[in-house]
This record gives C-alpha cells, structure tokens and sequence, in this order.
C-alpha cells in the first residue's frame, strides 16, 4: 500500500507559473509525484449546480489545481510513498512558483463592480441569485400603525469537526478492472457514481465501502479533490492507496458551512398579527459550488425557512451566493436552519421587546395552529403533521417559565444580568424524490433494505442507510425485531457496501429511521408473512391462525410454540421435497421506500435557554436548555434524545464559540485545535428534553427525523437569551459567535 500526501498551495489565489516534482520524486520511498495537469489525462473535472436551480454558475473543479489556485490549502500535487511519514517528507521538497492574485474574501466586496472576479469567463463573482415575493410586504412595512423592526445578523463560518477526519482507501484490480474503496463517509452509492464517472470506470465495477464512521455531520457527503485522486492515483499505478487527512488539513480542505449576512425587517399590526418579513440574504461559498448538492442549497433553506412555524401573510426574499477565495462551504447538520430560525426568531424577541409583549404570548399569537394543517408557506413549502402550540405550550410548562422570569427579574436588581431565549422551529427531514431528484445529481431519495432467515434461524439485515455513530444499526434491528417476534440483539445487520447492500441514499437529512426504518419494516413484514405461509403449508394450518415470536413460529390463539424458526428454515433449505409442490421457498425479501405526495416530512418543536452574561468580561455562561422536539413516533428515546442533545452542543458551538476565521488575503487563521474553539463538557449545560407526538401520514412507522433539530435551534435560543440579559443595558449582538469581545463591543466597552 502507498500513502498519499498533498502539497496545498499557500495563496488563496495564485497562477501556478511552475511546479518542479523531480527532488520530490528522488526522495527516499517515493514511488510516484504527480501534478494537477498530470491527473487531468485520467480524471475529468465536476461542475457542482443542479438544473432546477435556474441560473446556477460554477467551473469545472479538477481533483488537483491546474493553472490556478482558488483558496489556501487547495491540492496542487500529491506524494505518494511507502510511509506516510516519508510522503509528507517528499512533499516539502515539491518546488512551486506561484504568481499571487488578489484574493476576494469579503462575500459584499466580491460583488462590487470593480472586484477581482474569481473566474474571468464566469463575468462576475455570483453562483446564483433567487428572489421570493409574496403578498404586499411594502404596505405593510410602510404603514405608520404597524410596528417594524429591522437588525442586520451575521453568521460565521464553521466546520464540522468530526471525531474520525476524512480517510479514504483504494484498492485497483487491473484484471478486472475493477475499483475498491474503502471511504469513510455516508453515501457509498452517490461516491460509486462519481468515482465511475469521472475516472471512467463501469459503475458495477466500483464497490465502495462505508463501514462505522466516526461522525460525519454532512461533511462527508462531498467530492473532495483529493479523495478522488487517490482513486485515480491507485488506478494509475496498480497499488492500494491510502490517504488520511490530519486534522490541520481537515481545517483547510473540509466543507465550512454558513458565513451569511441577513438584512432582515418585519412588520406586526396592531392587534399582535405579523404581517410581513423581508429578509436579504448574501452568502459566501469559496470558489466553487460543492459537487454535486451545490454550495447554493444553505442559502435556498435559510430564504425558504425563515417564517415557517408563524401565520405569515406577505414574504419577500433576495439571496446572493457569492464565490470568495476562502475553502468551500457546503451542506452541514441542519443546512440553513440556524440561520434560518436565529433570524425569525431573533426578530419575533424585537417586536416583543417593541411593543412590551411578553415573548412568548406575540409566539402563541402567531404560531400556525395546530389542527390547520396542512398548511402551504408563502415560501411554497408544504407543511403537515406539526404541533407548534402544543410544543410552546410544553417548553413553558417544563422549564417553569414564570419562575424563570421572576428568577431573572429578581437577579437584575442585583447586578446579575441572566436571560431567557425561545425558538419555535421546523427541521427538514426525510426528503422526497421531489428534491433531489429533479436536481440532475446522483442521489437516491429512497432507500432499501433486505431482510433474510438463514439455515440456523438466524436474521440477517441489510440497509443502504450508512451508521456514522447515530444508532442506525439498532433502530434496523429493533424494527425488524418488533415485526418478526425476535430481540433486538439477535438480528445481525450489515451496511455501508455497494456490493451487498440495496441500492440507497446513505445518510443525510434525517432520513435514516423515517425513510431507511421504512423500508426495513416493509421487508422484515415480508418475510414475517413468506415465514408464516410456510409453515401453514407445514403445519397444515391457515397462516392467519399462526404467529411470531421468540424465534418461534407459535398459535395465534393460545401462543403455543409449533416450530422454531430453525426448524423451518432448515426444513425449506434442505428438505424442499417435504414442502408441497409449487409451494414457493423464500425465506428472503427486499424491498425500498421513498416519501410521496411531498418534498419532505417536517418535524418540529420549541426550546428555551437561560444563561448569564458578566457584562465586565463579555463571558457567557448556559445555566440551562429545554427542547421540546416533535419527532413523530419515537422509535427508541434514548437515540432520540441523544441526537437532539448532541445536536444542541452542536449549535452552542456555532451560537458562543466555533468560526473558522480568515486574514484579508485569505490566510486561513484557526487551523488547529487551539484557535477553533469547540464545547468541551464544562460548556455544556443540563439539557432537558421532553415531546409531543405526531406521526407522520407519509409512512407507516410515522418516524420523522431527529438528526439536526438541536443544532437548528440551539443558535437562535442562546443568541436571543444573550440579548435578553443585554436588554437592561439597550445592547444587542446579532454576530454569530458571540465571543466575549463582541459582546463587550455591543456594551461599547471596547472599540
């Protein structure tokens, strides 16, 4: 096996005028050192927009730069050596002239009229630009008896910062001609299609392999340049090859996510109704549009979301996506719902503030009632099966709301300035073909699962949904368990590999218990039913009298063991001429499922934080967060309520303390572990977690997803919390995150 090492250009735009390769190649270990222009032969360049986003710009990305760099630690050139260590050794000697160009960091400066453009031939620094108008929102905006307010948000950057980097190995078969990958990421079935295409390899002729990945968060949902020329590094020279991003390379080659700027106002009669919201929206994406979701979805979420738990009658929206010299952003744990639902609710706290309304009667004024569903947004997003009210109305109850308040009051008088922060919110999950599949990219928005009874009666489960840490394996388990009289730990499950698995979409937006535990259920009540006319046909009985459990197959009636499942299974495998003739025996079923009717199933919900803010050193500490989160059936509460706590830490860091911070020429400043800040446990505050229950009409389990609801309103809680401990001092911070000097600049006690 080799180890590929990159050598990453140091600019954040640069023309390559030379590269000499012949000191790296003579190094000690080195087998090969190849450039951009010598991968262009053997790999065609992507180009990240899908069709249905009209008027979507990007270049052709290649795996490694040719002629140009883009961003600071861009792949100019891989190393490829029997070490890593001496890979890395032969990539310090890689000799690169560069001509450094101007770099465009500011995401408003990059659409100036006399910005560097980033892509000459593209004529300007837009990928895409979207426009939303809906109802009379300059009436409403205009009239002098409405009250309005209007804040200005700003959204950092931030990476995901998984336990497992990214790590990929390739193994080429030139007998077959065949293409092995082991990848630790969470859609094996788009990076089989990928790989084909741009290397030039059949499609069932690469299996990729997805095995236990430590944590993914959408990071690994990519085409990285560099993971795909060690595919084509192995394919060139006949040798498994194995590259493993360390974590300074994971800071600069790793998707970052958000970097928004929201200009948002809205207008309230004045009974209490809203009236209307105006939101523009400017994003920042790097140089290109990600392949092959596109950078462009984050700020299509954020425009389409904002509103979405209220009554709202008029909407207006303009969103910019702007290319910048910065790494890539892409799709990351809840794409747009911060932002989303930090800029609605952070507005809803003003007009509360405007008018002296306590925060959460303007919510329960306004939120969507529970029972008018289902409800189309001026957005056009279609919602149903939610419970707004009745989740507003729980948070109260289990954070003790009024208490709260008189805690806070009580504080005040004496020095201690504490808040309290709410967020009503939606979390997309469970995404229909209607989505992605009108894109042009190669994701599937169903998924499949086989269910089979060996010859000693045990289960096995395949499912195209990939585990990254989430509990995906257990949930498959314990629905197949459920639905065949067995225990959970009985049931053997394998995912992650093209070869074996069905045909899926992997693991992303919430979709592996509604959507992949659909299809479970679907195949394992298959094979319950082709188990019990088996044994009817044994037994000499009607299936309907028979049933499962125990690993047995018993009477329905008085749940008298009859056979075992063994016992059956060994019978239909090695005694088929005891079975009656023309009686089929399968004893294995595979079936998919995709959401129809919809784009996507919604779940929902409410949370509060209280924290305490000293206004001499700008720290803020969380005393405590409620979530009160509709996920439909709950399948198993713990993962449940695991995901939405890890979803919470998640957002805390986005909300107080992670950003990936850059110099004005593009220099990448938080690269390690000391400078990106992360929420380590004594960050974490006591999260509490409660439900209401509303399955979804759209399957049979009614599961929606919990993946990405803590770190969607996380962001939005704290922030508005903050600003209410701030409130007695007439300060506000709307700059995500809230580190200790933008909150003492907000008190005006630093310049």
């Amino acid at each position: 096996m080799l180890h590929a090492a990159f050598v990453r250009s140091p600019h954040a735009h640069a023309v390559i005028l030379a590269m000499d390769l012949s000191a790296a190649r003579n190094a000690k270990g080195v087998i090969a050192v190849l450039s951009g222009a010598d991968l262009s032969a053997h790999v065609t360049p992507w180009i990240g927009v899908l069709t249905h986003m009209a008027g979507m710009r990007s270049p052709p990305q290649p795996a490694l730069a040719v002629g140009r760099t883009h961003w600071m630690g861009e792949p100019v050139a891989m190393v490829l050596a029997t070490s890593r260590a001496l890979a890395e050794d032969a990539a310090e000697l890689v000799d690169v002239d560069y001509d450094p160009l101007s770099a465009v960091t500011d995401m408003e400066a990059a659409i100036s009229a006399d910005s560097v453009l980033i892509h000459p031939h593209l004529g300007s620094n837009v990928c895409w630009e979207k426009h939303i108008s809906v109802g009379d929102v300059d009436t409403a905006l205009s009239d002098p008896a409405n009250t309005v307010v209007e804040r200005n948000f700003i959204f950092g950057r931030h990476t995901g910062v998984t336990l497992e980097p990214r790590v990929i190995l390739a193994d080429y078969d030139a007998s077959q001609d065949e293409l092995t990958v082991h990848y630790s990421g969470q859609v094996p079935h788009m990076m089989q299609e990928v790989l084909a295409l741009h290397l030039g390899i059949p499609q069932s002729r690469v299996r990729v392999i997805a095995q236990d990945v430590g944590g993914s968060f959408g990071i690994k949902i990519h085409t990285y340049g560099d993971e795909v020329a060690a595919c084509a590094a192995a394919r060139l020279l006949r040798r498994p090859v194995q590259f493993a991003a360390d974590r300074y390379e994971s800071f600069q080659s790793d998707i970052h996510a958000r970097d928004h700027r929201v200009t948002a106002r809205a207008a309230m009669a004045p009974d209490g109704r809203l009236l209307a919201v105006d939101v523009d929206d400017i994003t920042g994406i790097g140089p290109y549009s990600v392949y092959p979701r596109s950078s462009a979805i984050e700020g299509n979420q954020v425009i389409n979301l904002i509103g979405a738990p209220y009554a709202l009658r008029a909407y207006r929206a303009r969103l910019r996506v702007v290319f910048q010299n910065k790494v890539p952003t892409c799709q990351y744990r809840a794409v747009g719902h911060p932002i989303a639902m930090a800029v609605m609710e952070g507005l809803m706290d003003d007009l509360a503030a405007a008018t002296g309304q306590d925060p959460t009667t303007l919510r329960a004024l306004n939120l969507i009632a529970d029972d008018a569903y289902p409800v189309k947004s001026p957005q056009g997003m279609q919602y149903a099966d939610l419970s707004h009210q009745a989740c507003l109305a729980k948070l109260k109850e289990l954070m003790d709301y009024d208490a709260l308040c008189a805690e806070r009051n009580a504080l005040r008088a004496q020095g201690v300035y504490r808040g309290i922060g709410l967020v009503s919110m939606v979390e997309i999950t469970n995404p229909s073909p209607m989505f992605y599949g009108v894109g042009g990219a190669p994701i599937a928005a169903q998924d499949g699962a086989i269910v089979r009874l060996d010859a000693s009666g045990a289960v096995h489960l395949t499912s195209s949904v990939t585990e990254q840490g989430q509990g995906t394996e257990t949930i498959l388990a314990q629905i197949a368990a459920e639905v065949l009289g067995l225990q959970a730990e009985d049931i053997r499950v394998s995912t992650g590999d093209t070869a074996s698995m069905p045909y899926g979409g992997g693991t992303w937006a919430s979709r592996g218990a509604g959507i992949g535990g659909e299809a479970m259920r679907a195949a394992s009540a298959a094979l319950r039913d082709q188990i019990l006319e088996l044994a009817g046909a044994v037994l000499q009985c009607p299936p309907s009298t028979l049933a499962l459990d125990g690993g047995a197959v018993i009477d329905a009636a008085s749940l008298t063991p009859r056979m075992t499942l063994g016992e059956l299974a060994r019978m239909v495998y090695f005694r088929g001429n005891e079975l009656p003739a023309g009686q089929a025996a399968e004893l294995i079923a595979s079936r998919h499922f995709r959401v129809e009717g919809m784009p996507f199933v919604f779940s929902n919900g409410a949370m509060a934080s209280y924290v305490e803010v000293d206004a001499e050193t700008g720290l803020v500490q969380l005393l405590g967060h409620w979530v009160v989160e509709d996920v439909g059936t709950i399948l198993n509460p713990k993962l449940v309520d695991e995901q939405i706590r890890g979803g919470v830490v998640q957002g805390i860091g986005g909300a107080l303390y992670e950003e990936c911070l850059f110099s004005d020429d593009g220099q990448l400043l938080t690269a390690t572990m000391a400078d990106y800040l992360v929420p380590m446990a004594a960050e974490m505050p006591d999260i509490t977690i409660a439900h209401i229950v509303t399955p979804t009409r759209t399957s049979a389990l009614g599961a929606k997803g919990a993946g990405e609801a803590g770190t969607s309103g996380a962001p939005g809680a704290v922030m508005n919390a903050v600003n209410d401990a701030l409130r007695p001092f007439g300060a506000q911070i709307s700059q995500m995150p809230m580190t200790p000097e933008r909150i003492l600049r907000s008190l005006g006690l630093v310049p």
